[in-house]
């Protein structure tokens, strides 16, 4: 299997504080990777990395081969599929879901910067039709609910047939209606085995898809487990990530729950 991001004691600090102490970590192509932590546990910042929106204070990194230093950045962000908050705040609310989906074949946020083929907009529509809103083609982002925005920006990481997929909490902001649609989306997508290897990053893991493989956990930027989701993702590791007693149970479906699991300490605490 050929690793398609491959971080070697990659290590990120800002105003004197380590966000991310060395981490090394890889994706190969068949893999879908969980990264779970709570806020400020380097999530996101680890897909910024990963993405090559940030550069490490340390450590190298490969994406796609390529590694992060001695390639042009510009070029191979069309070969990733990047989903986050902070990119969906730099589009254009009034930007038709068509052209948000299309802009992506040059990473681009406006669609007069390039020229535009009929291919190109028949390629758009089919990312839209596979995450259930081709509907939305000819729609404004701004007329679209949280939910089916981001379905239109899931569509938008799918235009270029990336290599990898990166999505930080994609489900962010949405109710659970919104929420539900967003991860039968998701499951298209690590259930099929054509699909490319993919990285979610959540804290919840009421919205984590069935077909994850892996799982990565983060607390405080330092790695508490590792590897095959079947292995690692277990309610020791999961209490130690999140520094509280839980419970984790997996459904028939392959998805999970997680609830607070009261030690007789706190019972004590608490009386």
């Amino acid at each position: 299997m050929t690793a398609v991001l491959k971080l070697s004691r990659v290590n990120f600090v800002r105003d004197e504080r380590s966000i991310l102490s060395p981490l090394t970590w890889q994706v190969r192509d068949t893999e879908r990777w969980l990264v779970l932590g709570a806020n400020g546990s380097g999530k996101t910042t680890l897909l910024r990395i990963a993405s090559m929106y940030e550069h490490p204070s340390s450590g190298t990194v490969e994406v796609l081969g390529e590694r992060l230093g001695r390639t042009d950045v510009r070029e191979l962000r069309r070969r990733v599929g990047y989903m986050s908050a902070a990119l969906a705040v730099q589009i254009r609310q009034e930007l038709k879901a068509l052209d948000v989906v299309m802009t992506a074949k040059y990473a681009a946020l406006e669609p007069w910067w390039h020229r535009y083929t009929t291919d190109d907009e028949a390629q758009a529509e089919a990312c839209l039709d596979r995450m259930g809103v081709k509907w939305t083609a000819a729609r404004p982002l701004s007329t679209l609910s949280s939910g089916e925005q981001q379905r239109v920006l899931l569509a938008r990481t799918l235009m270029n047939s990336p290599g990898v997929l990166l999505l930080d909490e994609p489900s962010a902001r949405l109710d659970l209606g919104g929420r539900e649609q967003l991860v039968m989306a998701l499951a298209d997508l690590t259930m099929d085995p054509t699909a490319p290897p993919l990285v979610l990053a959540t804290h919840h893991l009421d919205e984590v898809p069935p077909g994850m493989t892996h799982v990565l956990m983060l607390r405080d930027g330092v790695v508490v487990a590792k590897g095959p989701i079947d292995r690692h993702l277990t309610a020791a590791n999961l209490s130690s990530c999140f520094d509280m007693p839980l419970q984790l149970q997996r459904r028939p479906d392959g998805r999970f729950t997680a609830w607070h699991a009261p030690t007789t300490a706190d019972a004590r605490a608490r009386s």
